[in-house]
């Protein structure tokens, strides 16, 4: 079954929408499941925890052998036996998020970054990839006064380099672009007919 994939820097709408896609699928009758990354496992949401908390400071490659370990655990124990059981899933982020943050984000080499995560994500793939697409002075009107974690904390600088990062998968036909602006339900149905080609 689909492994559906919600990408974007943070506030451009990806828990929404997964939640109102796995609650769509449900009602047509569809097994569905939404899950997180880093997060999913008992062991993805203890390092979730661990690189989120301000109180810890690692150097980029800790930081990203960190995602690449929630990410391993999250594919072989949940997505890969969920897929094969006939689960839709529906992902809030996944290996673009590394390369957009951890590789472009915090300038460690992509092509080993790309190296890295074939080797967490064990040949995974999504069968849909979306890039909600927010403006940068919409971003920041929906984060206004949000609690910030270690990530959301860091520079406008770093969240410019992760946004070009995302740009460029969307250039290289990695990630579909959605119009991410508006109502919840308007952009939830710009998606659609994207889910419902995979056979919804």
């Amino acid at each position: 079954m689909p492994l559906i994939v919600f990408e974007g820097p943070d506030g451009c709408g990806k828990t929404t929408q997964s939640e109102l896609l796995v609650q769509r699928l449900r009602a047509r009758g569809r097994p569905a499941r939404r899950l997180r990354e880093p997060g999913g496992t008992p062991l993805g949401e203890a390092v979730r925890a661990w690189l989120l908390d301000p109180a810890h400071d690692p150097c980029p490659t800790a930081e990203l052998f960190g995602y690449l370990m929630a990410r391993a655990e999250l594919c072989q124990r949940v997505l890969i036996p969920a897929l094969a059981a006939g689960e839709w899933l529906v992902l809030d982020r996944f290996w673009h998020s590394t390369l957009a943050y951890q590789a472009w984000g915090l300038g460690l080499d992509p092509a080993r970054v790309r190296a890295a995560i074939e080797l967490a994500i064990g040949g995974l793939r999504a069968d849909l990839a979306v890039l909600l697409a927010v403006s940068e002075e919409e971003l920041q009107r929906r984060r206004a006064g949000a609690a910030r974690d270690r990530i959301e904390a860091r520079d406008a600088e770093f969240q410019r380099r992760v946004r070009a990062g995302y740009e460029r998968l969307a250039a290289d036909g990695e990630l579909t672009v959605i119009d991410g602006r508006g109502d919840p339900d308007a952009v939830a149905a710009r998606l659609w007919p994207l889910v419902a080609a995979l056979g919804a």
